[in-house]
């Protein structure tokens, strides 16, 4: 957790809010043609999931899987790392960690109450800190450009984007007359687990168009369609929560701008049905009262309840369910 967290107990008492680990790996037969990677069908073990590294017979080492395309974690398309050729053969992914329920108190009769302090001091947004200026001629990949408040760095699942905060992404049109397209963002949350949103760019001239997903990292992002007018991708100050706030009832407090007053600013609630590419953030989403400017500080007190901490917790409770 990147924030802080304070806890009250009669008597003593072993907590976590951390969660396990497993690994997440599939067999599946498979063939790449350049950069996409078709799955015919899945033999055994998990589904795939951005960041997976593939291995077989004729594929180039070091491949991993960047973006979905048909396949959503079962037979269809991905969006491959490196460009290569390799005949249907069965294939091996591994490597990508997957989310387990948070540890359970071992002693104690556990917490009387618990108040989780989300602390946080975004960088200003902007529209093209994530994809500079570009027009594309048809569907494919964005070229994706490290600008204010993002950092280009390399991991396990090879090198991404990562913005300041958790925090949602635009899509801005530019002048002209534009042909609205989706825009299929690929990356990881603040836990490492893979994500993507479909986003409708805007048919009408500089226009944005924000996400509803905070994403952390950012490992592709690929478009339907010629879009006409140049387009450029940003992020916003639409903030991810760290842990799952399903209603406005568990928020303490918040305050931002150094005001005493509670903060007047937009909170939507987790997404709990089934992620897709289009379902909102599984955590929920906060956007202050005063716009980000890497000064002003937002600090929202969280009462985290029975599902979130203790004895029962889930992963679910604490984290929200499964990203897609």
């Amino acid at each position: 957790m990147p924030q802080y967290s304070d806890d009250l107990f009669l008597g003593p008492a072993v907590t976590y809010m951390g969660t396990g680990v497993a690994s997440a790996n599939a067999t599946f037969t498979g063939s790449i043609s350049s950069t996409t990677l078709t799955v015919t069908a899945m033999l055994s073990g998990d589904s795939l999931l951005v960041g997976q590294y593939i291995d077989g017979t004729g594929v180039t080492n070091g491949t991993y899987i960047t973006a979905f395309v048909s396949g959503t974690g079962g037979t269809g398309t991905y969006t491959v790392s490196a460009s290569q050729t390799a005949s249907s053969t069965t294939m091996y992914a591994q490597g990508n960690a997957l989310l387990g329920d948070p540890s359970p108190m071992s002693l104690g009769v556990g917490p009387l109450g618990r108040l989780y302090v989300w602390d946080v001091i975004p960088q200003a947004l902007a529209a093209n800190n994530i994809a500079t200026t570009q027009t594309p001629a048809a569907a494919g990949s964005i070229t994706l450009t490290a600008g204010a408040g993002v950092t280009s760095v390399t991991t396990n699942n090879g090198t991404v984007l990562q913005l300041d905060v958790p925090r949602a992404v635009s899509v801005t049109t530019g002048a002209g007359t534009p042909t609205a397209r989706n825009f299929t963002v690929s990356g990881y949350d603040y836990y490492g687990q893979p994500m993507s949103e479909v986003i409708a760019s805007s048919a009408v001239a500089s226009t944005a168009v924000n996400g509803k997903k905070a994403f952390y990292q950012i490992s592709s992002v690929a478009v339907s369609g010629g879009t006409v007018v140049a387009v450029t991708m940003g992020t916003t100050d639409i903030l991810g929560l760290p842990v799952r706030v399903t209603n406005v009832a568990y928020i303490a407090s918040v305050k931002t701008n150094s005001t005493l007053a509670e903060d007047t600013g937009t909170f939507v609630a987790a997404a709990t049905a089934t992620a897709t590419t289009t379902t909102g953030d599984v955590r929920g989403t906060y956007v202050p009262g005063t716009a980000s400017d890497g000064i002003n500080r937002t600090v929202m007190g969280i009462l985290l309840p029975a599902i979130a901490v203790g004895p029962n917790a889930t992963r679910v409770g604490a984290l929200g369910v499964t990203q897609a």
